[in-house]
Order: structure tokens, then C-alpha cells, then sequence
């Protein structure tokens, strides 16, 4: 099980390395989570340089890619080259965006009709591509969701552990990360902001 990444330069420290430490708590020898980027290196928003530890190219094939954002997004979707290296298919892959992210995606026109989320930055350049924006954290359809604000990443996060683990190890994993002495009231908030957006099934276990 593979869940990438996607971090460009410029990009927000918190969009993506909150995803990845949220994502890690799953423990199973198949579970692997990446910093899938466009360059062996990127620098974010703030000057930290990370190193790729997936490409584009293998994000396409991952079972999940989380769209992060950054300082730099409007550039990104400018790029054709770049954008013809972000081939997904949400009929096989758990798609999500956070904030900027959400951009890429509609672009990409993968959000096919359905309302977003995004950061008020972005929201208008996220309207100007025919998205409706919704004033909530949260928001997914099918198999693509979309985060607004930094710190929504952990609801992007707990959603792919739903989806592909279990319920169970998404409230694992948001307990383990949750400040003391607060644990329930932040994992409630969470799961709260995920459930309407999980089958059934999934949220009776």
C-alpha cells in the first residue's frame, strides 16, 4: 500500500509533513508513505530542504496521493510539462488535496462538478476554475477529498486510513498524535469532520 505525497517546491511545511507523520502511525509491512516530488530536492515555503523519497512517476501508480500545498501552486499548474506528469485515476486512487492542492486538482479536472475545500488564499483562483468552495475543513466525493486550512491535513490523513486500513487504526493514529489531556476531545473533532464522507460499513466498526 503506497500513499504519496505530492510536495513542490515551495511547498507548505505543515500540508505535507503533518500528512506524513498522521499517515506513518499505520504499522504493517506493506504500508509505505512518500514525499513524492518533482526535483531530488525542494525547498518549502519557509526554507527546509527535504529530499524526494518518491517521483511523479510513482505517485501515479500509488493506491493514494495527497495534493499538498505551497507558496508556488500557481506556478505549478502553469507549468504544462509538470501537469502532464500528474495522471490519476480516481477510479482506481484515493485522490486528496489540502488547501493550494485543491487547485491542482481542479485543474487537473478531476473534481468533476463536486463542491471543495481550500484555504482563503487560493479560493478565488480555486472559483476561477469552476469550483464551487465550501466553508467547511473538509469535504470528499467518491474516492477525492479536499482539506482548507494547515492544519486540516490530519483529517486528509485520517481519511486515508479509513479508507484503506480501518476506522480503527484512523482513531489510533489521531489519538497517538493528539495533544495530553485533550486526546478525546481532538479525535471526535476529527472523526466527526471524516464520517459523513465514509461508507457505511466502515464507520460501524
Amino acid at each position: 500500500m503506497h500513499i504519496a505525497i505530492l510536495t513542490f517546491e515551495g511547498f507548505n511545511e505543515l500540508d505535507s509533513i503533518i500528512a506524513l507523520g498522521i499517515l506513518n502511525r499505520v504499522k504493517r509491512p506493506d504500508w509505505r508513505v512518500s514525499l513524492a516530488c518533482p526535483a531530488p530536492r525542494v525547498r518549502s515555503m519557509n526554507g527546509v530542504v527535504l529530499e524526494a523519497q518518491a517521483s511523479l512517476s510513482e505517485a501515479r501508480s500509488a493506491d493514494a496521493v495527497i495534493v499538498g500545498s505551497g507558496r508556488l501552486t500557481r506556478d505549478v499548474v502553469a507549468d504544462a510539462g509538470l501537469m502532464a506528469q500528474l495522471r490519476f485515476d480516481p477510479e482506481r486512487q484515493l485522490l486528496g488535496a489540502q488547501c493550494s492542492g485543491t487547485l491542482v486538482l481542479a485543474k487537473l479536472g478531476l473534481l468533476d462538478g463536486a463542491p471543495a475545500c481550500t484555504d482563503l488564499t487560493t479560493k478565488p483562483w480555486v472559483q476561477e476554475a469552476g469550483v464551487d468552495v465550501v466553508d467547511q475543513p473538509f469535504f470528499a466525493k467518491g474516492n477525492i477529498a479536499t482539506a482548507g486550512g494547515c492544519l486540516s491535513s490530519q483529517y486528509l490523513a485520517a481519511w486515508v486510513i479509513a479508507r484503506l486500513e480501518s476506522v480503527d487504526a484512523a482513531v489510533e493514529a489521531m489519538h497517538y498524535v493528539a495533544p495530553v489531556g485533550e486526546k478525546e476531545i481532538y479525535v471526535e473533532r476529527a472523526m466527526r469532520n471524516i464520517a459523513p464522507y465514509l461508507q457505511p460499513s466502515l464507520v460501524a466498526v
